[in-house]
């Protein structure tokens, strides 16, 4: 996607009015100079979610939730970036840049998307006409509404059908084969893909069909499931089948549970369980594991209890590690012999997978609990081996509370402590990472951070050349930072500082920072600040009296040196 520049993200969020946003979804209370609400993002009985108006941003203090209105409109109406920043466009009454705008609507992809789109319809159309696709359906219990909900088609049994009927000539072929609906033998012969199956539309994030599953009728054939190729606009290990209607069912994910095939997801939705995906033929990929928490704080893994399944959770295991903030849960459920989610909830119904669900396996405990598998604990050689096994898997959880116990609970399991985890190097420099905004509580350079953070134009009252970039203090490279980005963006509001650092390791602490309500006024806020600013200047020049009173007792004072030292001893006593 073509790149947004700074200048017009500043200035769509400068246009807008956060709180007339975020109203129209969740009424909002003034309460000061601020509003607050029930926070939308998670269960609360009084209000933890607060709107700034001057700093543009939202926070919920109970679940930590925070952003712009363009993160907002992403997280609360499922919107991706672009379709959140054309939302706000048009509300401020301004264009996206054309040069984005012609990327993003590549005629290229345009013409795919609507060749997958005319094949969807001619499968719906199918399906109504199939006596035997039908008479499948109704045997596993799927009615109307859920056909329609989740677009479910038939590819008749033919080897040109589809081709006859879309592939009217060569461009249009072309765009079906591009899009992976025919095979070619190796005469080179082009015929239709999915014949005789069952087929299930899979949707990107604003509901455009991009790939079909498809599902043998006939028992004995073979393979039962067969996916579309990947193309250029399906790629199977960063998509999940069903996401799209769980967006649209609920107006809150609270939580995703993951399964395996298509008629799960379908059936799970027919007895009303509307927050099932399914990968695609595929284990669980990282990008998988980003999709699931960022919309969901729990994930839910069902898988069948034999050794292909235990292998999958696995997978799955290892590509959710990297990605267990604080806040987010994951489970995994292990069904008995012979089930799978279709049958559990025909038999035991939403209540019954629910009950299931409660007892699934945390994450924390699945994790040791594999790991442990041959190991005797009982002998000091068993522990020693379970805790080298842990420690690399436990080093690639990012820092936080569930990190810190998950390093606890192996220290309880075994005596040994995680402090050497490996790759050492990585455990290190996310310490040195996190330190820049770790600084002590009363802090000079945090207290200016914190000032900064309530009007970044407060950077503006600073003149070069800076003289405290020279200290050496944990967080003073932030300190830059947040300077010169205001000194390059004068009008920069927090909430839009705020998203320049949303990917990074001090976006937390930052938000911290930014949600706590500063004494007094704004023009004591600059006093303030240049109070603060002028300490740190002052501990500058004791850092450079120091360095040069060390060396002069070493002897290492040349005639500069002692020039320099003489001048700023008395620069010091003004």
């Amino acid at each position: 996607m073509a790149r947004l520049s700074d200048a017009f993200i500043d200035d769509l969020l400068a246009r807008t009015d956060i709180v007339e946003v975020i109203n129209a979804r969740v009424p909002l209370k003034r309460q000061g100079k601020e509003y607050s609400a029930r926070c939308p993002f998670h269960d609360e009985r009084s209000p933890s979610f607060t709107v700034s108006p001057t700093k543009q941003f939202y926070h919920c203090f109970g679940c930590g939730a925070h952003g712009t209105a363009i993160s907002f409109l992403m997280n609360y109406d499922r919107l991706e970036f672009l379709d959140a920043v054309d939302d706000l466009a048009r509300r401020a009454g301004i264009e996206v840049p054309r040069e984005t705008r012609q990327h993003n609507e590549n005629p290229d992809a345009k013409d795919l998307f609507g060749a997958l789109e005319a094949a969807a319809h001619f499968f719906r159309k199918q399906l109504a006409g199939s006596d035997k696709a039908q008479a499948y359906l109704d045997r596993r219990g799927v009615d109307e509404h859920i056909r329609a909900q989740f677009a479910i088609g038939y590819a008749p049994d033919g080897f040109s059908v589809l081709r006859d009927a879309l592939g009217t000539d060569a461009r249009r072929m072309g765009l079906l084969e591009r899009a992976g609906l025919f095979s070619k033998n190796d005469k080179g012969h082009v015929y239709d893909k999915f014949r005789d199956r069952v087929m299930f539309p899979i949707h990107d994030r604003r509901g455009r069909p991009i790939a079909f599953g498809g599902r043998v009728l006939d028992a004995d054939a073979s393979p039962k499931y067969l996916n579309s190729p990947e193309t250029a606009l399906f790629h199977k290990g960063r998509e999940l089948y069903g996401l799209w209607q769980v967006r649209q069912a609920n107006s809150r994910i609270e939580r995703l549970i993951v399964v395996e095939g298509y008629m799960d997801v379908v059936a799970l939705f027919q007895h009303g369980v509307t927050q099932a995906v399914a990968t695609l033929g595929t284990a669980t990929t990282p990008d998988h594991a980003e999709l699931l928490f960022r919309n969901a704080p729990d994930v839910y893994f069902c898988f069948d209890g034999d050794n292909a399944g235990r292998k999958a959770a696995t997978r799955a295991m290892e590509s959710v590690l990297p990605r267990m903030r604080d806040g987010r849960q994951a489970f995994f459920l292990f069904l008995p012999e012979g089930e799978d989610p279709d049958t559990l909830v025909r038999s035991e119904g939403a209540p019954g997978l629910d009950a299931r669900l409660q007892h699934a396996t945390p994450l924390s405990q699945f994790l040791f609990d594999s790991l442990a598998v041959d190991v005797n604990l009982a002998t000091l050689d068993g522990k020693a081996r379970l805790a080298e096994r842990a420690k690399p898997m436990l080093a690639q959880i990012p820092d936080g509370a569930f990190g810190d116990l998950m390093r606890q609970r192996l220290t309880e399991l075994t005596g040994v402590g995680a402090r050497d985890s490996a790759p050492g190097t990585h455990v290190v420099q996310r310490v040195q990472r996190s330190s820049t905004v770790a600084a002590p509580r009363r802090s000079l350079v945090r207290s200016a951070i914190a000032l900064l953070l309530q009007k970044p134009a407060l950077a503006l009252e600073l003149q070069p050349p800076y003289r405290f970039v020279g200290l050496r203090q944990p967080g003073v490279d932030l300190l830059t930072e947040l300077v010169a980005l205001v000194s390059a963006r004068p009008d920069i509001a927090t909430g839009a500082l705020l998203e320049h650092f949303a990917d990074r390791d001090e976006a937390a602490a930052l938000q911290k920072l930014a949600s706590h309500a500063m004494p007094g006024d704004e023009a004591r806020w600059r006093d303030e600040f240049l109070d603060t600013m002028a300490q740190i200047d002052r501990q500058v020049l004791q850092q450079r009296i120091d360095e040069l009173q060390a060396k002069q007792r070493d002897g290492g004072l040349d005639e500069a040196d002692k020039a320099e030292l003489r001048s700023l001893l008395t620069a010091g006593m003004r």
